[in-house]
C-alpha cells in the first residue's frame, strides 16, 4: 500500500471505531449501507441473487454476523444459515454460503464453533450445495484452517475456506491446502496486520497474490479469485489464456455493489463470476470495512445517498 492508502485507511478505522460515529451511523445509515448490503432480510436477498443469476452470475450468499457476545447467539446464526440453506434450495438460484467463524462462536468456545458450522455443512450437502469459512483477522487464521481440514477429514469435503496473501505464511498454507484438497478462495486481505506477520506494500501483496493464484491454477485445482483489481483480472485472464487451462477451472469472485457491470461483462465473456451477496441487520462492521478499502467507496456511498 502507498502512503496515502494506508493513512487513509487508518483515519477510516479509527473514525469507524468512535462509538458516536457508530450509533449516528447505525441510526441514519441503512440507506448509505444499501451500496453494499444486498437487503435486511433473506427474501430481499435472494431477488438480488435471482436478478444476478439472470446476468449469469453466481453468488454466495452471506447472513452477516460477527464477533457475537454468547453461544445463544451463535446458535441462533446457525439456524439461520439452515433456513437459508433451505430457502436456497427451494428458490432454486443459484448460490452457496459463506460464513464468519468468530459469528459461530470462535471466540468463545472453539468446539461449540466447529459443532455449528459441521451442522451447516452437513445441510449444505444434504442440497449439494457449498459453505466457504471466511478468514477474518490473524487471530483466527490458524484455528479456521484447522476447521476446513478437519471438516474434510470427516468426509464433508463441500466446505472451504479463504486465504489472505498478504499474510505471510499464506504461501505454505496454501500447498498444505492443495494437498489436503480444501477447496480455496483467494484475496489480498482487508484487515490491518502488523508487518511482523504481513506485507505492508502493494507490490509485495500483488506479488503474494498472483504467486498463489499460479500455485493453484498450476496445481490444476478449481481456482477461485476474489479482486476488482483490474490488473489482476486482466493477469489471470492471460496467463490461463497462455497456458490453456479453460475457463471451467477457475471463478472470478467479487462483492456486491462493486463493479458490477465489470461483472456482468465477465459473464457474457464467458468466465464463471460469483457475486458475495451479503445481507441482514448486522451490517455495520462489514461496511466499514468496504469503506475503509479505498476512497473510490466513499464516493460510490455518497452517490447511494444522493439518488
Amino acid at each position: 500500500m502507498n502512503i496515502g492508502s494506508t493513512l487513509y485507511r487508518k483515519a477510516m478505522t479509527a473514525v469507524a471505531g468512535n462509538r458516536a460515529v457508530k450509533r449516528l451511523t447505525l441510526r441514519y445509515g441503512r440507506k448509505l449501507a444499501s451500496r453494499f448490503v444486498a437487503s435486511d432480510h433473506l427474501q430481499g436477498a435472494l431477488r438480488e441473487v435471482a436478478a444476478l443469476n439472470r446476468l449469469g452470475i453466481a453468488a454466495t450468499l452471506d447472513a452477516l454476523g460477527e464477533g457475537i457476545g454468547s453461544l445463544d447467539e451463535a446458535r441462533a446464526y446457525r439456524d439461520e444459515y439452515l433456513k437459508l440453506l433451505d430457502a436456497i434450495a427451494d428458490s432454486g438460484v443459484r448460490a452457496n454460503v459463506s460464513l464468519k467463524p468468530t459469528q459461530m462462536g470462535l471466540a468463545l468456545d472453539a468446539d461449540a464453533c466447529f459443532r455449528n458450522i459441521r451442522d451447516i455443512v452437513a445441510r449444505a450437502r444434504q442440497y449439494g450445495n457449498f459453505v466457504r469459512i471466511d478468514m477474518e483477522n490473524s487471530p483466527y487464521t490458524q484455528a479456521t484452517i484447522d476447521m476446513a481440514v478437519r471438516l474434510h477429514r470427516e468426509g464433508l469435503s463441500n466446505a472451504g475456506t479463504v486465504l489472505q496473501a498478504y499474510l505471510k505464511r499464506t504461501e505454505g498454507d496454501a500447498r498444505d491446502l492443495i494437498d489436503a484438497g480444501v477447496s480455496l478462495r483467494l484475496v489480498k486481505g482487508a484487515y490491518r496486520e502488523p508487518a511482523a506477520i504481513a506485507f505492508q506494500h502493494k507490490a509485495e501483496i500483488v506479488a503474494s497474490f498472483k504467486s498463489i493464484i499460479q500455485l493453484h491454477l498450476d496445481r490444476g485445482v478449481y481456482t477461485a479469485v476474489a479482486s476488482h483489481d483490474d490488473a489482476i483480472v486482466s493477469w489471470v485472464k492471460a496467463y490461463t489464456s497462455k497456458q490453456g487451462i479453460p475457463k471451467e477451472k477457475f471463478e472470478f469472485q467479487m462483492l456486491y455493489g462493486l463493479r458490477m457491470s465489470e461483472q456482468a461483462r465477465l459473464a457474457k465473456e464467458g468466465y464463471r463470476v460469483r457475486c458475495y451477496v451479503p445481507y441482514g441487520t448486522m451490517w455495520y462492521p462489514y461496511y466499514t470495512r468496504r469503506l475503509a478499502e479505498k476512497p473510490g467507496n466513499l464516493w460510490l456511498v455518497a452517490k447511494n445517498l444522493l439518488r
